[in-house]
């Protein structure tokens, strides 16, 4: 029986087929009110799906097994979407995987990471340090930066804080599930506002990220698909606002290139595209740098592998699309670039077409599938296909050809700042 289910799973998903995210929807039911035998299908369905699919198994700590006999029975008490939707929360916290989520929330979920946050931070020697401040945001307006220690949020010492986020079925500690638990906790409640404690060399600090002086600038700029100009001397600068995943962005990219073709050099600023995108967008925008055909990426589909003993890999090319741009090029990356903004990297490295500059990316885990629950209707997305450098790197561990430590940050732009320096030296050499 559990074959047969695999195998139809499979053939749906493969029929319906999509570039974003290669994710797979099921036709939705009329409304209805949702019975708790329901609700406890769906919680199957929900279970199994993941159980089949996900393809971080082998790196995770997680008993799922577990994880259906301790959240199974709680079902029970189940009886509204908004219960159900709190309980679900729980179960992803188990996989410790900022690329699995629901596709809905309450006014109680926590935001999601990256795209809803703007504290990135890990424990660094047993201390949870922030590592970087998303620009513009709530918390850069509020005074936080990077190499600041979390003391306590909402008045919750750190360690307390983190616990409703923290993996409850694991078979052993798992440090990368900390830094998960931490994350969560710092991008706080979508109904609340954050009161944040920090130490910061030997002077503790309270901050108000999403008081509304600290709002003013948050998305203000976000509004057009990408903005672009010529910066210090002639090097063509464009940013993208988290938009690949929109295929509008394709001939807006086309005119902004074709405007600064002139340029000495150019700089791809990835550092605001939390919210993945597609590889339609992703290869328009590789092929308009390149002169010939490459790999720019691997997948791997380990459901297949683990359902017939076959494993299932390939390699993605990108082509050329001219005009190509031929002269020196950077791209820019930080904790917000995440997903497809991370296979574009990665595929740029990988062609040897561009230097890589800034800090660590997301680390989102592989290429998701998305699935939608037969009775709440409750969407639900995974990491399903692993994916990896040419060079067999996974791509969630890519780092920076020149990384980058905000904990030194000089200037308002550190990053930007950084990359130009590169370029001149590049072109001057030249």
């Amino acid at each position: 029986m559990a074959k047969k289910w695999f195998t139809y799973c499979y053939y749906l998903a493969m029929k319906m087929f999509c570039l974003i995210g290669y994710s797979f929807f099921l036709l939705p039911l009329s409304a209805q009110t949702v019975t708790n035998p329901q609700y406890k299908d769906d919680f199957d369905y929900f279970w199994k799906t993941i159980n089949d699919i996900y393809c971080y198994w082998d790196k995770k700590q997680t008993d799922w097994n577990k994880v259906k006999t301790v959240y199974g029975p709680m079902m029970d008490t189940v009886a509204t979407k908004s219960s159900f939707i709190l309980l679900l929360e729980k179960i992803i916290n188990e996989l410790y995987d900022h690329h699995a989520f629901l596709n809905t929330n309450t006014p109680e979920s926590q935001k999601l990471v990256p795209s809803g946050t703007d504290i990135w931070a890990e424990y660094v020697n047993n201390k949870p340090i922030i590592t970087e401040i998303r620009a513009g945001s709530g918390a850069d307006m509020a005074g936080m930066k990077a190499g600041m220690e979390i003391i306590a949020i909402n008045d919750i010492p750190v360690e307390k804080a983190i616990l409703p986020f923290s993996p409850q079925c694991v078979r052993k500690p798992d440090n990368e599930s900390k830094n998960y638990a931490l994350r969560q906790a710092l991008a706080g409640k979508h109904s609340d506002n954050r009161k944040i404690a920090a130490d910061y060399q030997s002077r503790e600090q309270v901050f108000y990220p999403d008081h509304p002086v600290n709002l003013l600038k948050v998305n203000s700029d976000n509004t057009e698909l990408l903005r672009s100009r010529i910066i210090d001397n002639n090097i063509g600068y464009i940013l993208i606002n988290n938009a690949l995943g929109n295929n509008d962005l394709i001939p807006v990219f086309d005119s902004a290139l074709g405007e600064l073709s002139s340029t000495r050099a150019m700089i791809i600023d990835l550092r605001n595209t939390p919210g993945g995108g597609n590889t339609t967008v992703a290869r328009a925008i590789i092929g308009r740098f390149i002169t010939k055909e490459g790999f720019y990426q691997k997948h791997e589909f380990p459901a297949e592998e683990n359902q017939y003993g076959i494993k299932r890999s390939w390699l993605e090319i990108a082509s050329p699309k001219k005009p190509v741009y031929t002269k020196p090029l950077v791209i820019l990356v930080d904790h917000w670039t995440g997903s497809v903004g991370e296979g574009i990297a990665i595929g740029f490295d990988a062609l040897k077409r561009a230097r890589i500059i800034g800090t660590p990316m997301a680390g989102l885990n592989g290429a998701i599938y998305s699935y939608t629950m037969p009775y709440a209707q409750i969407g639900f997305s995974f990491p399903a296909e692993k994916l990896f450098h040419v060079n067999g790197t996974p791509r969630e561990k890519f780092q920076p050809s020149i990384n980058v430590d905000m904990a030194e940050k000089k200037n308002e732009d550190y990053i930007l700042q950084e990359a130009v320096k590169y370029l001149r030296k590049l072109v001057n050499r030249d």
